[in-house]
This record gives C-alpha cells, sequence and structure tokens, in this order.
C-alpha cells in the first residue's frame, strides 16, 4: 500500500531497533496468507514474543499505528532480563529467572549451558517450565546424550552409534530415546537425519 508503507516504515524507524518490519507478498508466499487468513490487504499483523498480538486491515492514520507499534516496545523489565540472557553466564542467566521463572530465553539458555557442563538433569527439570519447541526439544536431546556427541563431528562415529542403535530400538525405550536425540541433534538439514527416521519408522512398524 503506497500510503500505509512509508508511514509504518516512518513509524517503525522511530523504534531504534526495537521493532522489525517484515513485508510479505501473499501472491507469492499463499501458505502464509491461508495461515493468517488474510482476506485483503494490505493487512498488518503485530508479533510480541514469538505470537500475534494484534492486527488490522487497510490504510490507517499513523496515530493508530503509532500506538500498535508502542504497544510492541519492550518493557523496562523485558529490555533488563534480555540484557542477562545476552551476557550467557550462569548467574546472569539464574538472576533472569529469578525475576521471571518461565523467561523462555533465559530457561533455553541456561539448559544448554548446565547440558554442555555435563548436568542433564537439572537441564531437563528447567527445561520443564516452558511449552516443547523445536529449540527445547534439541536441548533436551543434548542433556540427555551429552555434548560429547552433540559436538565431536565425528560423522563415521555417530552413523557407526545410529546403526548398532537401530538394532535395538524395537524393543529398548532407551535405545529408541537415544536414537531419536541423535537424530534430533543433527537436525533436518543433515542427509542421514531422514535417511534415519525412515528405518525408525521401518523398525517400529
Amino acid at each position: 500500500c503506497k500510503t500505509l508503507g512509508p508511514i509504518l516504515e516512518r513509524v517503525v524507524g522511530t523504534a531504534d531497533g526495537r521493532v522489525d518490519l517484515a513485508k510479505v507478498n501473499i501472491d507469492e508466499n499463499p501458505q502464509i496468507s491461508g495461515k493468517f487468513q488474510v482476506q485483503s490487504i494490505p493487512m498488518v499483523i503485530a508479533f510480541k514474543g514469538g505470537r500475534p498480538v494484534d492486527a488490522f486491515v487497510g490504510a490507517q492514520p499513523e496515530a493508530i499505528v503509532q500506538k500498535l507499534v508502542d504497544s510492541l516496545l519492550p518493557t523496562e523489565e523485558e529490555t533488563e532480563l534480555a540484557a542477562l540472557v545476552a551476557a550467557g553466564d550462569e548467574a546472569s542467566l539464574r538472576a533472569a529467572l529469578d525475576r521471571r521463572p518461565d523467561h523462555t530465553d533465559a530457561v533455553v539458555a541456561l539448559a544448554e549451558l548446565l547440558a554442555g557442563d555435563g548436568r542433564g538433569e537439572e537441564a531437563l527439570e528447567l527445561l520443564a517450565r516452558i511449552p516443547e519447541s523445536a529449540e527445547t526439544r534439541r536441548v533436551a536431546a543434548l542433556a540427555r546424550v551429552g555434548d560429547a556427541e552433540e559436538g565431536a563431528g565425528a560423522d563415521d562415529d555417530r552413523t557407526a552409534r545410529l546403526d548398532a542403535l537401530l538394532d535395538a530400538v524395537k524393543e529398548d525405550d532407551e535405545a529408541r530415546q537415544e536414537f531419536v536425540d541423535l537424530l534430533e541433534l543433527m537436525g533436518p538439514d543433515d542427509p542421514r537425519t531422514a535417511t534415519y527416521r525412515k528405518a525408525l519408522t521401518a523398525r517400529l512398524f
């Protein structure tokens, strides 16, 4: 929209990087328009914490856009918590969680730190505070398997381990969990992941 676009850019620009503006061509991305039930354009959807929190359709006056952007700005507490998480050390992360026990970024960061330090059980207990996500599954896998596997980068060793576990996955719950955890750590970009997932399905069913 020739009217709304410049207003959005101007107002978001005054947020000094604390709010991001992303534009989506719905003709090129129909899956996004379907997910958010876009019926007409321009449509603006505001996200905070990874979730949609507000929206409007059509050109709006600058005052309305400003109000929307202002609602997305982090509070003083959120800014302080973000600084603690960015520090990344255990003391700072625990300080963040003392203030907000279910702060997702702090939970994940501290859990990963604990898992890397060999404190897997503590990491898993911490992750139980927040909803499961792709990131929590990765860190949980690291906590169970250990950082030696995650960081070794020994592809031949990992392949050999997966092959050995594959023979036991149907009858052994622990072997099956380790197998799944290794695939989680390898990630979807590793070409072996899809191959071994199919092999796991074949063994189980």
